[in-house]
C-alpha cells in the first residue's frame, strides 16, 4: 500500500516528482492485484477452457441499439465531414464486435506462462476501452479543428429596433446575436454602461439566453427616453447594435386621444391615490398590512394592479394576502419575518402611477433578556443526495453581547417537529449538513446564541428534497432535423461492472476555519450498481492512514470533514462501494490544511447624510469593493446626545443607497453603515455629521388655477394659487407665459421672478382670448411648468357687481372648525364693497351652501360647527349696492380631522418676568418665516410687541402688557407644504394672572419649603435646619443670633449647602448662653428670604431639658445597657415571666438578678441574645416587692427596675385572673352520692381578685342546706343537695376579674337532668352498701414475729350492720378452735389466741367477717422463730 510522505513543507503543495512515484506505486499495485487474482483461478488439473478477448466478451445492450438508431436518424440530416466520421468509426467498431475466435486445447499447464504472456498481449493491444478511447480522442481533436476553422466574429441575426412607450410602462428590447466562441455582452444608455446595481431593485434586467439577448426596462420614466445600445465582443472581433426608446406623457386631446374607450382599454378608469403609503414598523410573529386608497372603484381592474417588494412580484400565500375592496387595495401579513422587510410597491396601470413604503421588521422579545436577534435568509445550497450547504445572514442586534454560535435545526417533510442537528461557530454564517436521507425534504432554520442565551428561531427555509445534483448532467441530448432532439441517460450505456473502480480527482471544494468539503468524481465506467464512498485520512508525515467513520453511508460524490485538527496538513483518498465489493483507494489528494478565522468586511467609507423629507433621511456610501461574500449593509442610528445606536434595518440592504425614515423633525441624527458577510457583521463605519431631520430642498410643482381679477381693455390682471409642493424652500418668484388663441407661440410675460401671486398683463388685444401658465421659482431653481389656464377675453369690465376676491386662504384646520381669510376684489363695481358672503360644498355633493346667513364685514371668518372626518370647499363672494359679485376661485378640498400633533400657541412668563406668546414647528422650512398677525388685521402694533424669532421658532413679547394688548394672537408659517397654523385669543382674566406671575419673578422671594425645625440628635446636639429652594453657587447666607452676625464655631457648626437649599446650625452643647432669636438672611441674585426662630421660655427650657436627657442617653449606651426594660408577662398556664434584653454585650459581661435587695440565682440570662428571663411558677403575696436586673462590664453598669408593690401588683394579680377565666373549661355535670355537682375546671385561681356568681335561670343563687359553692385552685363548683324537679334549668357561672366578666352556662334538664340524678340515685345506694357491709376495720398488723412456746393474741375490730360472722383461716384453711386455739368476741373487737406457739404455727393467718351488705378478709403474717435464733420473716407463702 502506497502511503504519503512528507514534501517537506506541511501545508504545501507537492512537487510533481513526488506525485509522479505516487502514480507509479499505484499503477504497480493494480497490476501485481490483477495477476494475483488470475493465478487463484487457475488450477492444476486438465481443464478444457474457452478463452475470449475483452471484444469477443462484450455483449450487446439496448443502450447500445438505441445509440445506432439515434445515429441512423442523424446521419440524413448531418452533411459535415465529423458526421461521416463519427459513421464510419461505429461501423468499424459493430463489425470489429462481431468477429468470434474460438479456441480449443489440452494440457494448459505446459502452455500457462506462455499463454498469459501472449494473452496480456493481445488484450493490451485489441482492448477494446483503448480503441474507444482512440476513437473518441480522434472526435474531440475533429471537433475542436472544426470550431478553429468556424471561429468568427459576432454578428448580429436579429439587431435591435426601436420603441415608443407610454410613461410607467415596460419595455423590453431584443436582439439574437452569433458568435463563435460566445460573445462578451454589454448595454449602454446614451454611452454610458448600464450597471443593474446602481439603481433601484428590479429596474433593469438583462438576460444573454444562447445568444438572444434581452434588456427589461421596468416603470418606464421620461428620463429613460435615450439611445440604448448593446456591444458585443470575442476574441475574433465585435459588433453593436442600438435602438431609440421614447417615453410617452399622455397628453389628452394634444395627443389626439380624447376616446374615452382608448383611454379605459390603455390605462383603466381614471382612478388617482387619495392615500399614501407611509411606512410600517413591524415586530417579528406579529402582523401587518399596507392599504391604499383610491378616487374610484378598482375591483373590477384588480388583476392589473401589482404589489412589489425589492423589485420582485407579491402573489398570495398563506402568511401573505393581497386583498381589495371598493377604493382600496391592501397586503397583509398574518405574520411577519424579517425577510419580510423591504421595499414595498403598489403599481396600477390606470396612468401607470405607483406609490411605495418601506417596511420594517424589528426583532421579536427575546425569550431571555439580552439575547440577540433571529437570522434570516437561511438557504440551502449544493442539495446532494445525502448533504447540503445552509447559509444565513446574521442579525443586525445582538444585544451588546457578540454571537458566539448557532444552532440548526431541522424539520423533515411537514412533520412539524424540529429537532437540532447541528451547532456552527459564531465565526460563519455557513454550515455543512450531513447525514440526509436521500428522496426525504427538509427544511431548516438558525438560532443565534450569546452571552444571554437563545435567539428566536428564524423563519424555515424553502423545503428541499434530497437528490443526485448530478443527474441532469448525465443525459445527453442529440438533435436532428430542425428543432427535433434525442435524450438518452449515460445509465443505459452504463455495463456491469461487478467491482467498481477508484474514484478520481479528490479535491478541498471548500476549506474553511472549522470544516473542510472534500469532492472527488464517480468512477468510470460508474455501473449501475448504487455507489457508496469510504474516506481515509492521513496526516503529512505520519506514513499511516485512518477511516473516517461516518453515521450513514456517505452516497454523494462529497463530503464534510468537521473534525480536523488546526495547524496539521491532511491528504485524503476515496474507496467506492457497491454491492460486490469496494474498490481500490483513489489516488491521494493535495494536502489540505484547515483555513484561517473568516474576517469580517471593513466598513463603507464615505457614508453622507442628506435630506430627504420632513421625517426621513437618506443616506449614501460607498460600497465595499471586491467583496464576493458581501451580503448587504446594516444601518444604524441614533439622536445626537445618546450614546447608544438604534437598529434601522434587520434585513441588510443591498445597494448603497437607503432612506431612513420614522425621525423626529427638528431632532439631529448621526447614522453609521456596516458591512454584512458570512463572517458576520462588520465594524461600523464613522459617524456622519449631525444632520437635521427637514425637508430637502427642491424645485417647486407647478401653480395652478389660474382666475381673471380684473380685465380692461388693453390689459388684464391674472391670479393663480401657490404650488402645492413648495421644494422645501422659499417661494422666490413666478416666471408667467401668456398665449393668444389666434398665434402658435407661447411668449414671456416677465423676465424677472414676480413676487406676488396677482399679475398685470399690458399690451394686449381686446377682443383676443389668452391663456397663461406660470413657473415658481425658488433656491433649488425654476419648478415644473404649469398646465395652460382657461381662455380669457380681454374685455373691459363694465358690471356694476364686483369682481372676484382672491388668495382665499385656509389655516387653523381642526377637528370641527378652521379659518378662512381673503384679499377683497380687485375691481369694486359700481360701489364700494360692503360684505362678503362665503359658502361651502361638502365633499361628493354639487350644492354651494352659506356659512352665514348675512354678509360679514372683514376678510376673516372662523368655520365652526363642522363634521370631523369630512372634506369641505369653501368660495368667498364680494358684495356692493349692486348686488353679489363673482365668486372667488375654490379653496382645494380640506379635511378636518382631529391633530393631535398639531402645534398651538403656548402663553406664559420667561425667566426675566416678560409675558409671550410663543409657537414652535420643527417642521417647517429652513426658509420659513413666522407671520403673526392681531386680530386677523395685521402684524402686532410693533410700539406693543417685540417679535423674536429662533430656529423653528417664534416669540411675541409683550413690552408695557395692557388692556390694549387683548384679542386674538394668530401665527403662520410661510412655505410650508402642509398647513401650520394656530390661534390664541389673550383674555383679560389670562393677563391679569400673567402679570401678577411677571411681578413674582421680576420681584422674587425665595421658596420657603420648610421653616425652621428643632432636632435633638442621638448624642444631645441641639440640630437647627430649614430648606428652601435650591439655589445657585452666588447665593448668600448672613445668620443673625440676638441682633449679631455669627459664625461657625467649636460649639456652634453653620451648614449652607445651596444645591439643596439646607440651612444647618449644630449646637454641640446647649447651655443658657444659647437662648434667644435666630433669623438666616438669604439671597440669590435677586431673590431674598428672611426666616427667624425664637427659642427662648419653656420652648428653650423644654429643649434643654430634652437635651441633657439625650446626653445621658448616649453615654448610657456606650457600654451595656438595657434594650428592653424589665417588664412581666403571663404565661397561657398562668406563670409570671419577667423579662428584659441587653444590647452592646460582651464576653466579659456579667448579669444579676435581685429581689428586695437579694440576689436570686434562680434567674436566667442568655449571652447569644441578650434576653434576661426569672419565671415565677405560682405568684402570691410573697412575691411582693422590687425586682432590678444589672448588667455591667468595664465599660459601665446600667440596670433595669420593677415594682411589682402596690397597683403594680394589683394589675399583675387581675392579669391572672383575666387569664385564669379564659382558661375556664365548659361546665360539667356530675352525680354525687349527695346530689348532683356543676363544676369548672381552671388554671388559676385568686380568691382575692375573682369573683364567681352562680344563677340559676337567671336568679342569683346563695349557699343554704341544699347549695353550696366553693372553690379550689383549680376547680370552681356548686353542688346540689338531695336534687328535685324544681332544680331543673339553665345554670350560668359568672367569672369576674377587675372590670371583666364571663360567662359559662348549661342546661340541667332533660336528659341531662335524668342522668345526673341516676348518676346520684346509684352512687347514693352504693354508698348505704359500703357503710352497713362487713369490714375489718383495724388492729391485724401486717407482719408479727414470735418465739416459741409463747402466748400469742391477735385483735382486730369490725364493723357491719347487722353485725357479721366472724371466722378465721390459716393459709386459707378454716381454724379449729381447740387446745391451743381460743377466740373471743366482744362487742366489736375479735380476738385469737394462740397458747405455746409452736413453729407448725407460722404461716398466713386472716379472719373473715360477712354480712348480708359484704364481706371483708384482714390478713396478718405469723413467724415463729425457736430459743436463741434472730427473728425471721417469712417468706410469703
Amino acid at each position: 500500500m502506497t502511503l504519503p510522505h512528507n514534501p517537506g513543507s506541511v501545508g504545501q503543495p507537492q512537487p510533481p516528482q513526488t506525485m509522479e512515484v505516487h502514480r507509479r506505486e499505484h499503477f504497480q499495485e493494480e497490476e501485481q492485484k490483477e495477476e494475483r487474482q488470475r493465478s487463484l483461478k487457475m488450477g492444476s488439473s486438465a481443464q478444457r477452457h474457452t478463452f475470449r478477448s475483452s471484444e469477443e466478451d462484450y455483449q450487446f445492450s439496448a443502450a447500445d441499439y438505441a445509440l445506432a438508431a439515434a445515429l441512423v436518424l442523424t446521419a440524413s440530416s448531418e452533411k459535415s465531414w465529423e458526421a461521416q466520421l463519427r459513421h464510419q468509426c461505429s461501423t468499424v467498431e459493430l463489425e470489429e464486435r462481431g468477429q468470434k475466435h474460438v479456441g480449443f486445447g489440452n494440457d494448459w499447464e505446459k502452455t500457462e506462462i506462455a499463454f498469459l504472456q501472449t494473452h496480456r498481449l493481445l488484450r493490451r493491444r485489441r482492448d477494446r476501452k483503448a480503441l474507444r478511447r482512440q476513437t473518441e480522442e480522434k472526435v474531440r481533436e475533429g471537433k475542436e479543428l472544426r470550431e478553429l476553422c468556424s471561429g468568427r466574429g459576432p454578428w448580429f441575426w436579429i439587431p435591435l429596433r426601436s420603441h415608443a412607450v407610454w410613461e410607467n410602462t415596460t419595455v423590453l428590447l431584443t436582439c439574437t446575436v452569433k458568435a463563435s466562441p460566445p460573445p462578451q455582452v454589454t448595454w449602454y444608455k446614451n454611452e454610458v454602461r448600464i450597471d443593474p446595481r446602481l439603481f433601484p431593485a428590479g429596474k433593469y434586467r438583462i438576460k444573454n439566453n444562447y445568444g438572444l439577448l434581452t434588456l427589461e426596462i421596468r416603470r418606464c420614466t421620461i428620463e429613460d427616453s435615450a439611445t440604448y445600445t448593446v456591444m458585443v465582443k470575442n476574441a475574433y472581433g465585435q459588433a453593436s447594435s442600438f435602438a431609440k426608446v421614447l417615453i410617452r406623457t399622455y397628453l389628452g386631446k394634444d395627443a389626439g386621444f380624447d376616446s374615452e374607450i382608448y383611454k379605459r382599454s390603455m390605462f383603466g378608469p381614471s382612478v388617482e391615490f387619495t392615500s399614501v403609503l407611509k411606512p410600517v414598523f413591524a415586530r417579528e410573529k406579529e402582523s401587518f398590512s399596507l392599504s391604499c386608497l383610491f378616487s374610484d372603484d378598482v375591483l373590477d381592474a384588480e388583476q392589473n394592479i401589482q404589489w412589489f417588494r425589492d423589485g420582485s412580484l407579491l402573489r398570495s400565500s398563506g402568511r401573505r394576502q393581497i386583498l381589495f375592496a371598493d377604493r382600496q387595495a391592501s397586503v397583509k401579513v398574518s405574520c411577519a419575518y424579517k425577510e419580510d422587510e423591504g421595499l414595498y410597491t403598489i403599481q396600477v396601470p390606470f396612468g401607470a402611477r405607483e406609490q411605495s413604503a418601506y417596511v420594517f421588521v424589528r426583532d421579536a422579545a427575546a425569550e431571555k433578556p439580552g439575547a440577540p436577534g433571529s437570522p434570516l435568509n437561511v438557504r440551502c445550497l449544493n442539495v446532494n443526495r445525502d448533504c447540503l450547504i445552509l447559509t444565513w445572514a446574521p442579525p443586525s442586534d445582538t444585544r451588546d453581547s457578540p454571537i458566539i454560535g448557532y444552532s440548526i435545526e431541522r424539520c423533515q417533510g411537514e412533520s412539524g417537529e424540529w429537532v437540532p442537528c447541528h451547532k456552527a461557530p459564531g465565526g460563519t454564517c455557513r454550515c455543512p449538513i450531513q447525514g440526509l436521507i436521500e428522496g426525504q425534504s427538509y427544511r431548516f432554520r438558525v438560532r443565534a446564541i450569546n452571552q444571554a442565551g437563545s435567539s428566536l428561531p428564524s423563519k424555515a427555509s424553502e423545503l428541499v428534497v434530497m437528490g443526485d445534483a448530478d443527474e441532469a448532467g448525465r443525459k445527453i441530448e442529440i438533435p436532428f432535423d430542425l428543432g427535433n432532439k434525442i435524450t438518452i441517460s449515460k445509465d443505459d450505456f452504463e455495463e456491469p461492472v461487478t467491482i467498481p473502480l477508484a474514484p478520481t480527482n479528490v479535491h478541498a471544494s471548500e476549506i474553511r476555519e472549522t470544516y473542510v468539503v472534500l469532492d472527488w468524481e464517480e468512477p468510470s465506467p460508474r455501473g449501475k450498481a448504487p455507489l457508496t464512498y469510504s474516506l481515509e485520512k492521513s496526516v503529512i508525515g505520519s506514513g499511516t492512514w485512518e477511516a473516517i467513520s461516518s453515521e450513514t453511508p456517505v452516497k454523494s460524490a462529497r463530503f464534510a470533514l468537521l473534525d480536523l485538527e488546526k495547524g496539521k496538513s491532511y491528504v485524503f483518498r476515496v474507496r467506492a462501494i457497491n454491492q460486490y465489493g469496494m474498490s481500490d483507494p483513489s489516488e491521494p489528494s493535495e494536502p489540505i490544511t484547515l483555513g484561517r478565522k473568516p474576517v469580517t468586511l471593513p466598513p463603507p467609507t464615505q457614508v453622507q447624510a442628506f435630506r430627504d423629507t420632513q421625517t426621513s433621511i437618506s443616506l449614501t456610501w460607498n460600497p465595499v469593493k471586491d467583496s464576493p461574500e458581501l451580503l448587504g449593509y446594516y444601518v444604524y442610528s441614533r439622536e445626537v446626545g445618546s450614546s447608544e445606536w438604534q437598529t434601522v434595518n434587520n434585513k441588510p440592504t443591498q445597494g448603497n443607497k437607503f432612506t431612513v425614515p420614522g425621525l423626529k423633525t427638528g431632532k439631529e441624527y448621526e447614522f453609521c453603515v456596516s458591512a454584512v458577510s458570512e463572517a458576520g457583521v462588520g465594524e461600523r463605519s464613522a459617524a456622519t455629521e449631525p444632520i437635521r431631520v427637514k425637508q430637502a430642498l427642491a424645485t417647486p410643482s407647478a401653480p395652478y388655477d389660474f382666475t381673471l381679477l380684473n380685465c380692461g381693455k388693453n390689459d388684464m390682471v391674472i391670479g393663480w394659487k401657490p404650488p402645492k409642493r413648495r421644494g422645501g424652500g422659499k417661494i422666490l418668484g413666478y416666471f408667467l407665459d401668456q398665449h393668444d388663441s389666434d398665434e402658435l407661440d407661447w411668449h414671456p410675460v416677465n423676465q424677472k421672478p414676480i413676487p406676488a401671486r396677482v399679475c398685470k398683463i399690458s399690451n394686449l388685444h381686446e377682443g383676443h382670448f389668452y391663456e397663461f401658465r406660470a413657473r415658481a421659482a425658488n433656491w433649488a431653481g425654476v419648478g415644473e411648468l404649469s398646465a395652460p389656464s382657461n381662455l380669457f377675453e380681454c374685455k373691459e369690465w363694465t358690471m356694476p357687481q364686483p369682481g372676484p376676491p382672491y388668495d382665499v386662504r385656509v389655516s387653523e384646520v381642526r377637528a370641527t372648525s378652521l379659518m378662512l381669510q381673503w384679499e377683497s376684489p380687485l375691481y369694486t363695481g359700481a360701489g364700494p364693497v360692503t360684505g362678503f358672503c362665503v359658502s361651502y360644498q361638502e365633499e361628493g355633493s354639487e350644492q354651494w351652501k352659506p356659512v352665514t346667513p348675512h354678509p360679514i364685514s372683514g376678510n376673516h371668518l372662523r368655520v365652526s360647527d363642522l363634521q370631523s372626518g369630512k372634506s369641505y370647499v369653501f368660495r368667498v363672494q364680494a358684495v356692493n349696492s349692486a348686488g353679489l359679485g363673482q365668486p372667488s376661485m375654490p379653496t382645494d378640498p380640506v379635511l378636518l380631522e382631529d391633530k393631535p400633533d398639531a402645534h398651538e400657541i403656548s402663553v406664559g412668563v420667561d425667566e426675566e418676568g416678560r409675558i409671550y406668546l410663543a409657537f414652535e414647528a420643527p417642521e417647517a422650512p429652513d426658509s420659513s418665516e413666522f407671520q403673526w398677525s392681531k386680530d386677523y388685521k395685521g402684524p402686532p402694533d410693533p410700539q406693543r410687541v417685540k417679535i423674536e424669532d429662533e430656529v423653528d421658532k417664534s416669540k411675541v413679547i409683550l413690552i408695557e402688557p395692557g388692556l390694549e394688548d387683548l384679542g386674538t394672537y394668530s401665527v403662520v408659517v410661510t412655505d410650508a407644504d402642509e398647513d401650520i397654523s394656530a390661534s390664541h385669543t389673550l383674555t383679560e382674566e389670562e393677563l391679569n394672572k400673567l402679570k401678577k406671575l411677571s411681578h413674582e419673578i421680576r420681584n422674587p422671594v425665595i421658596k420657603l419649603i420648610s421653616g425652621w425645625n428643632v432636632d435633638v440628635l442621638e448624642q444631645g446636639e441641639v440640630r437647627l435646619w430649614l430648606e428652601v429652594e435650591k439655589l445657585s453657587p452666588a447665593a448668600e447666607l448672613h445668620l443673625i443670633f440676638n441682633e449679631k452676625e455669627i459664625f461657625s464655631s467649636p460649639n456652634r457648626k453653620i451648614t449652607f449647602d445651596r444645591e439643596k437649599g439646607l440651612v444647618e446650625v449644630i449646637i454641640q452643647n446647649l447651655t443658657e448662653d444659647d437662648k434667644g432669636s435666630y433669623t438666616a438672611q438669604l439671597q440669590d441674585g435677586k431673590a431674598k428670604n428672611q426666616i427667624t426662630l425664637a427659642l427662648v421660655d419653656d420652648d428653650f427650657d423644654k429643649l434643654l431639658r430634652k437635651a441633657e436627657a439625650k446626653r445621658r442617653e448616649w453615654k448610657r449606651k456606650q457600654g451595656p445597657y438595657f434594650e428592653e426594660p424589665l417588664q412581666w408577662k403571663v404565661t397561657e398556664d398562668c406563670q409570671v415571666l419577667l423579662t428584659c434584653k441587653v444590647t452592646n454585650t460582651k464576653k466579659e459581661t456579667c448579669f444579676q438578678w435581685f429581689f428586695q435587695r437579694t440576689e436570686m440565682p434562680d434567674g436566667q440570662y442568655d449571652p447569644q441574645t441578650g434576653v434576661g428571663l426569672l419565671c415565677i411558677e405560682e405568684l402570691s403575696k410573697k412575691d411582693k416587692g422590687i425586682y432590678r436586673a444589672v448588667v455591667s462590664d468595664n465599660r459601665g453598669e446600667d440596670d433595669t427596675i420593677l415594682d411589682l408593690t402596690g397597683e403594680a401588683l394589683d394589675a399583675l394579680f387581675t392579669e391572672l385572673g383575666r387569664i385564669g377565666a379564659l382558661s375556664a373549661s365548659p361546665l360539667k355535670l356530675q352525680g354525687t352520692k349527695e346530689g348532683i355537682r356543676i363544676f369548672s375546671k381552671v388554671k388559676y385561681y385568686n380568691v382575692e381578685y375573682m369573683k364567681t356568681t352562680w344563677f340559676h335561670k337567671e336568679k342569683r343563687l346563695e349557699s343554704g342546706d341544699r347549695l353550696r359553692a366553693g372553690t379550689t385552685l383549680d376547680e370552681i363548683w356548686l353542688h346540689i343537695l338531695d336534687p328535685k324537679d324544681s332544680d331543673k334549668g339553665k345554670y350560668t357561672l359568672e367569672i369576674s376579674s377587675g372590670k371583666e366578666a364571663w360567662k359559662l352556662s348549661v342546661d340541667l334538664s332533660g336528659q341531662a337532668f335524668d342522668d345526673a340524678l341516676a348518676e346520684h340515685q346509684q352512687l347514693k345506694a352504693a354508698a348505704i352498701i359500703e357503710k352497713n357491709r362487713a369490714k375489718v376495720v383495724r388492729g391485724l398488723p401486717d407482719v408479727a414475729t414470735i418465739m416459741e412456746d409463747k402466748t400469742l393474741c391477735l385483735t382486730c375490730v369490725i364493723s357491719g350492720d347487722p353485725i357479721p360472722e366472724v371466722s378465721w383461716l390459716k393459709n386459707d384453711q378454716p381454724v379449729t378452735f381447740l387446745d391451743r386455739y381460743h377466740m373471743e368476741m366482744r362487742g366489736t373487737e375479735v380476738t385469737i389466741t394462740i397458747n405455746r406457739v409452736q413453729s407448725e404455727d407460722s404461716g398466713r393467718y386472716g379472719v373473715f367477717v360477712k354480712n348480708k351488705y359484704g364481706s371483708e378478709t384482714g390478713q396478718v403474717t405469723i413467724s415463729v422463730f425457736k430459743h436463741g435464733e434472730e427473728p425471721k420473716e417469712l417468706k410469703k407463702m
